[in-house]
């Protein structure tokens, strides 16, 4: 069950509601007994930040190029043309 808020078409009175998603009832007002809208209002979810991706909460550097931004990449345990380390790759085993 979801709870939405209404608006009175007469009185202006605002109140919750509480229904299933699929649901579209007429609603009236507690008060006045008028019609009432659905308000749409925004959500209280706020996202902050240069991006959202796996990488944002790593604890320390990054060790892929793509993902460091250093420009700079190991060449010496790196598989030919790949980009990546086999060092740790589950492959490899």
């Amino acid at each position: 069950m979801a709870r939405y808020d209404y608006r009175c078409t007469s009185c202006g009175s605002v109140f919750e509601v509480e229904h299933a998603m699929t649901e579209h009832p007429d609603i009236t007002c507690p008060t006045c007994g008028s019609a009432a809208e659905k308000v749409f209002s925004t959500s209280g979810i706020k996202f902050v930040g240069s991006g959202f991706y796996n990488t944002d909460q790593r604890g320390g550097s990054s060790s892929t190029e793509a993902t460091s931004g250093s420009g700079e990449s190991s060449s010496s345990s790196t598989t030919e043309g790949s980009g990546h380390s086999c060092e740790n790759c589950p492959h490899k085993q």
